[in-house]
């Protein structure tokens, strides 16, 4: 869907890249190997992105990195768009209305890092009802055409988890 709309394909990967998850950086090397695409396809859409102010830029060393700019007043629209075409949206809602005592979700994997995949990898942490939970993720997996792996925690995640969650996670929702 979001194809139709945008016709640009880079465009789309760094929709994904910096407006999925708002602490990602990164810079020109860093997304031509990222991406596997020449430097110059990613620079013009880059200063594009830039010129219309939703990427803001540092220097960090000799390199320019990006991050999307969530002062911006299409940052919590983007990002909501890019969250119902990847799906989340509905994954959430239909979860949260009759799982049991949910207290947070993230996702990992290439989502969290801003990329698209055929895969979604969920973290659901609390007291819940797994059997529905599988159920949830069935209908919506046909529904939306991707692929759904899913790990189920009570308390929380565990310690050796922790810091991959807080840092390289994207907490999806938190009660």
């Amino acid at each position: 869907m979001l194809e139709t709309l945008i016709s640009s394909k880079m465009r789309i990967k760094l929709l994904l890249k910096f407006f999925l998850n708002s602490n990602a950086t990164s810079y020109l090397r860093g997304l031509e190997a990222e991406f596997g695409d020449s430097t110059n396809a990613i620079r013009v859409e880059l200063n594009r992105f830039e010129k219309a102010g939703m990427l803001s830029t540092f220097i960090q060393g000799n390199k320019k990195y990006f991050r999307a700019n969530t002062k911006h007043p299409l940052y919590s629209d983007t990002h909501n768009l890019l969250m119902k075409y990847i799906g989340f949206d509905q994954i959430i809602d239909t979860v949260i209305d009759k799982i049991g005592d949910l207290k947070k979700v993230y996702v990992i994997g290439a989502f969290a890092k801003g990329l698209d995949d055929n895969v979604i990898e969920l973290i659901f942490v609390g007291h819940i009802n797994e059997d529905y939970l599988s159920q949830l993720i069935l209908k919506t997996k046909n529904h939306i055409h991707r692929e759904i792996i899913f790990s189920v925690f009570e308390e929380d995640v565990p310690k050796e988890m922790k810091d991959y969650c807080e840092n390289s996670a994207l907490l999806l929702w938190e009660s």
